[in-house]
């Protein structure tokens, strides 16, 4: 009769490697993930706000969570301009949160089927989450003396600009540009245009979002470029600012507005994403965003931060109607079509 050991131990190395293959997939297996993987939120944002949500607000909710003994959350984020990321949820991305760089990117959200008119109307603060006024940043020591918006109109001024048709920063600096002028010379009712139409005769370069003009301006181009104080004074606090920053006599503040997309929410996530939503205008997530250079609503919390300028007459977009009016007078009906002269989008 012959020994059955040779054969007992053939088995050992093919146990071995089902053991190794079923511990490397385990993390991969339905009912593993079921049981360890911690919820997600899929959060979508405009550029200039990558750095405060996946350094300061993510992190501390997931520590909030924890604290509490409520396990903890994954976040996927994506950030682009804010055109840019209104066109991908449209498309299908599948994000819960859409932090717009201005509101009519949420009207186009409403007009595509995304979202119910006005929701975000409905969250605190109407749904802006922090502010940000528009200012100018130019080479270090001002050599070419830039002090306002009218000196953006002299020959020769070369003005870095992001791109209206991709970027909601853009469409808040074309306001900015048309209001200082309009608040400027009140007496005079084509102020407002004359202002605008002489800074974007100087427009020397576009980018698709304030983020990537910046980018431009601090490879060489141009003597000028308008952004958003935020991104300006975070940089310069970590010394990473290569140019000064110009704080306009008039300039808007712009307004940062949350979207909550409910059809890519599952019942079971609701809870999760609607403590995420409150923690935003919690004075805790308030006070990161201003450390990272945004302004708050309450204006009791801007203390925080030493660096944002002093601004002699800041304006708001509902001192043009709100966004609706402003999009389809000033950027569709001025910018657009009388100083690009170009037809304007229906």
């Amino acid at each position: 009769m012959e020994p059955r050991l040779p054969r007992r131990r053939g088995l050992i190395p093919l146990l071995f490697l089902a053991a190794l293959f079923a511990y490397a997939a385990w993390p991969w297996l339905p009912f593993s993930r079921a049981t360890t993987a911690p919820p997600t939120i899929v959060f979508y944002g405009f550029s200039i706000v990558a750095d405060v949500m996946n350094d300061a607000i993510f992190p501390a909710f997931r520590k909030r969570l924890a604290a509490e003994g409520n396990g903890d959350v994954e976040f996927i984020s994506s950030f682009a301009g804010s055109g840019t990321i209104t066109n991908q949820v449209i498309m299908g991305a599948p994000a819960q949160l859409v932090l717009l760089s201005l509101e009519s990117d949420a009207d186009r959200l409403v007009e595509a089927g995304v979202v119910a008119p006005g929701s975000w109307r409905t969250l605190p603060e109407s749904g802006v989450v922090n502010l940000t006024p528009f200012v100018i940043l130019v080479r270090p020591g001002n050599p070419r003396g830039i002090r306002d918006f009218e000196d953006l109109t002299r020959p020769g001024i070369r003005v870095v600009h992001p791109d209206p048709l991709t970027s909601g920063g853009a469409n808040w600096a074309i306001v900015a540009e048309y209001g200082a002028g309009a608040r400027g010379r009140p007496d005079r009712p084509d102020a407002g245009e004359a202002l605008l139409s002489g800074i974007w005769k100087n427009v020397v370069a576009q980018a698709s979002s304030a983020r990537a003009a910046r980018t431009q301006f601090e490879n060489g181009f141009g003597d000028a470029l308008i952004t958003y104080e935020q991104d300006a004074v975070w940089d310069r606090s970590h010394g990473r600012l290569q140019a000064d920053v110009v704080w306009p006599r008039r300039t808007i503040l712009s307004e940062n507005t949350l979207v909550v997309v409910d059809r890519n929410i599952r019942p079971r996530d609701r809870p999760l994403i609607d403590r995420f939503v409150r923690f935003l205008w919690s004075e805790e997530a308030q006070r990161l965003f201003v450390r990272y250079g945004f302004r708050s609503s309450r204006e009791e919390w801007n203390a925080g931060n030493s660096s944002f300028g002093r601004i002699e007459d800041p304006f708001r977009i509902a001192d043009f109607g709100g966004w609706r009016r402003a999009k389809q007078e000033i950027v569709e009906g001025i910018w657009k079509r009388r100083v690009l002269n170009l037809e304007a989008t229906k």
